[in-house]
């Protein structure tokens, strides 16, 4: 099952979409999802983003809604994400409208995996927009094919990270130990695959293009 979670960052910065099984709106994105004549199976956030005009429209057109108060320990999108995962524990699931706007929104966005309750989903959450696809491992052997239109590959390590070797790209690496935060930017495929491999720590791929 693929599922496609809408934030509230604006439609410009959207990727172009496939169809999806289910379709969920996190605040703004709810209504973003009608103007678009797309589905609104579910509709979470606390929709303050919304005149009581867009968010009455929003709840009567939701399949399923739940309004949260405006001050809450969780972001809309870690509700959304929740959500979705609690419903569709195995589904591979697709965030657009999460970047390219606030910074803090986007690191919030970013490090939503190191959260312990959505790590072991990590591998199946991917951030995406116009020039950017994001997409999240945990320790082991990988290897990815190149996404069309995209010209630059980067390995940005969310955490300390044991092991990591690159291969089958342009830069490559053996064996390190990277010991903050890092991101290996600028990367390249050499062929339509690229593989790598690593012990501890999770890794978000970047495929970008300018």
């Amino acid at each position: 099952m693929n599922i496609l979670l809408v934030a509230g960052g604006k439609k410009q910065t959207w990727p172009s979409l496939k169809k999806y099984d289910k379709y969920i709106g996190i605040d703004r994105g709810s209504f973003y999802l009608l103007e678009e004549d797309l589905p609104l199976d579910f509709a979470i956030g606390d929709f303050d983003s919304l005149s009581s005009e867009e968010r009455e429209r929003v709840r009567q057109n939701a399949k399923n809604f739940f309004q949260a108060p405006a001050e809450k320990d969780d972001t809309d999108t870690q509700l959304a994400l929740l959500m979705a995962i609690e419903h569709f524990p195995n589904a591979k699931i697709d965030i657009i409208g999460a970047t390219g706007g606030r910074i803090d929104h986007f690191l919030a966005n970013l490090w939503i995996v190191l959260e312990k309750r959505f790590q072991p989903f990590a591998h199946n959450i991917s951030l995406l927009d116009k020039q950017n696809v994001i997409r999240f491992f945990l320790p082991g052997k990988y290897s990815i094919r190149k996404e069309k239109g995209m010209k630059y590959l980067a390995y940005c390590c969310l955490t300390p990270i044991d092991n990591l070797s690159l291969m089958e790209s342009k830069y490559l690496l053996e064996n390190v130990k990277v010991e903050h935060p890092t991101s290996f930017a600028s990367n390249e495929f050499i062929t339509d695959e690229a593989s790598f491999i690593f012990e501890t720590g999770i890794i978000a791929v970047i495929q970008s293009k300018d």
